[in-house]
């Protein structure tokens, strides 16, 4: 499993350019590779997602609420069939389409998101040309500084949130700290795994949300321009590939992707899948 992959150092545009892989016995991918459990195993996603998660916790990069949250997200994405539904993947092609659009692009990262698509977060933000930016709850100098090193050792070049000279208004805690130049110059932001409390805060500053939550009832999902209700390890290379799809469209051609979209209409049919599903 411990495989470096041969990727580029030079791209023409992005902040988050990817750099080679330095795979180091702390890092994830490292710790990954040390999980008992096989792969035909057919509950091996899910044992892998709370073993990522554990191992963020020993790193410092999540907090022991966020092994809570990922249980309560499995629980959904279980009654989901624990698949990417068609609503879930018009969402992630609209999200792919609204990212290119951006003028300036943020993609938030907390402790769970580094914990369990590092990586890949990385890869979206060099496809769509946008900014990584950290914004924690729980926001200590520690948890910054691991969940940075974490990112810079799947690839990421300048990770944004640690000068937090900006501020989310009408929030009283911590994830109201932002850079001025990052999240806080945003038109678009995708907040994954979000607070409710935050995705309303970043509505009301005019932003366009893009909000991965497998609840399609939590007031994030509520709130969202564009709501992908599916398992951050799904969605997120989804929107990747999409957005490698939708490099050589025009802004006329994305901008009828993200118009046709309709939210509601989206956390309605995730609503009914999860109502509806049948459990394996």
């Amino acid at each position: 499993m411990l495989l470096a992959g041969d990727w580029s150092t030079t791209t023409p545009k992005g902040s988050c350019r990817r750099k080679a892989n330095v795979l180091t016995p702390e890092s994830n991918v490292y710790l990954m590779s040390k999980i008992d459990v096989p792969e035909d195993h057919p509950r091996y996603e899910s044992l892998l997602t709370r073993h990522r998660i554990e191992a963020g916790v020993d790193r410092g990069i999540t907090s022991k609420q966020g092994l809570i949250a990922e249980g309560r997200g499995e629980a959904f994405d279980y009654l989901l069939g624990e698949r990417t539904i068609d609503s879930a993947d018009a969402a992630e092609r609209a999200a792919a389409a609204q990212l290119l659009l951006a003028d300036h692009p943020v993609l938030s990262v907390n402790g769970n998101v580094a914990a369990l698509v590092a990586e890949e977060v990385v890869d979206l933000a060099e496809v769509v040309d946008a900014d990584i930016e950290i914004n924690l709850f729980n926001r200590t100098e520690e948890r910054m500084e691991a969940i940075a090193a974490h990112l810079r050792e799947h690839g990421a070049e300048n990770v944004k949130g640690l000068t937090a000279d900006g501020r989310i208004p009408n929030l009283s805690h911590e994830r109201a700290k932002v850079d001025a130049d990052g999240i806080g110059a945003a038109d678009v932001v995708l907040v994954p795994l979000e607070d409710g409390d935050r995705a309303e805060a970043l509505g009301e500053m005019g932003k366009t949300e893009i909000v991965i939550d497998l609840n399609p009832l939590s007031r994030s999902a509520q709130v969202a321009a564009i709501p992908i209700v599916d398992n951050i390890m799904r969605a997120v290379p989804n929107m990747t590939a999409h957005a490698q799809d939708l490099q050589g469209a025009d802004r006329e051609t994305l901008a009828e992707i993200v118009d046709a979209f309709d939210p509601e209409a989206a956390l309605a049919a995730a609503e009914a899948a999860i109502r509806g599903g049948e459990l394996n």
